[in-house]
């Protein structure tokens, strides 16, 4: 499996920033994103990678941009369209980059949510709501949401984001902003929601990343992913406890059998992990897109 392993790429001469599982280089009027095969979980970056990752991700992500239709950052999945210095190795780069328009990010995750659970559900049980929006008494884990709710959290360069409520997201953005991304990311979350209904996957919650390009907001960065989102298979939810799923939580249920204590660094994931891991992601782009993985 050549260039499985791929946890940080190269490209001579050219200015890089490398996030936890991305390396950003920047091509001048536009950004050239290579999505490694890192994975992190706990705000830790693990040190094995999952193989192919970063080509699940970019290609599920393309889908998704093609699928909505809306503006976008994506430019091109072509290689010779970022014109790389001479004697660049494109190999490990193919399938995994994805040339994009640079623009001004907006300082909030959107999150959207469907269902109860993560984050959401531990604030439920405290107080009956998720980021100041009152719920219903009486809701279980995992539970459907009468209708899908935004939950703004910060964008934070180390560390967990941090949810906030949709004032404090207007003192950072302004109203008209606020507003405008609120009522586009539920929008986009419930167009996708009921694609995937029809696909037997349930999007339990997902977080986007806007942009400002030319006056215009528009979507950035990956979208609708098992990185960015919560995945369950249909025919086998059932409310009151966790849900099997498509996503990385299968590698964070690992790590919380190990004792590991999240503040010192991870331990390896054992093979199986990893393996299954990888088939879990293939089974979330195949059967979204109805595509084989190459």
């Amino acid at each position: 499996m050549p260039h499985a392993a791929l946890v940080q790429s190269h490209i001579p001469d050219l200015p890089v920033r490398r996030g936890k599982v991305r390396d950003v280089y920047d091509l001048g009027d536009r950004l050239l994103l290579v999505a490694t095969d890192r994975i992190s979980a706990f705000d830790w970056v693990m040190p094995s990678g999952i193989p192919d990752k970063g080509r699940i991700l970019t290609q599920l992500s393309a889908f998704w941009f093609e699928f909505l239709g809306i503006p976008s950052h994506l430019l091109s999945l072509d290689l010779d369209d970022a014109k790389l210095p001479p004697g660049t190795d494109l190999g490990p780069l193919e399938g995994r980059s994805t040339v994009v328009r640079k623009c001004q990010v907006v300082p909030i995750e959107c999150v959207v949510r469907g269902f109860l659970d993560g984050s959401g559900w531990k604030e439920y049980r405290g107080s009956q709501t998720v980021c100041g929006i009152s719920l219903p008494a009486g809701l279980v884990q995992c539970d459907r949401l009468p209708a899908p709710i935004f939950t703004p959290a910060t964008k934070e360069e180390s560390g967990h984001d941090q949810n906030i409520c949709f004032e404090r997201m207007v003192e950072i953005v302004g109203e008209p902003t606020a507003n405008e991304l609120r009522q586009r990311s539920i929008d986009v979350y419930e167009r996708a929601a009921e694609y995937a209904r029809s696909r037997g996957i349930l999007i339990a919650d997902t977080k986007f990343e806007w942009g400002w390009h030319e006056g215009e907001l528009i979507l950035i960065d990956e979208v609708l992913t098992p990185d960015s989102s919560r995945f369950w298979p249909a025919e086998r939810y059932q409310p009151g406890g966790s849900q099997p799923s498509f996503d990385k939580q299968f590698v964070r249920d690992w790590l919380e059998t190990t004792g590991w204590d999240k503040n010192s660094p991870p331990p390896q994931l054992p093979a199986e992990v990893v393996q299954q891991t990888r088939a879990k992601y293939i089974e979330a782009y195949e059967q979204l897109t109805g595509r084989k993985f190459a």
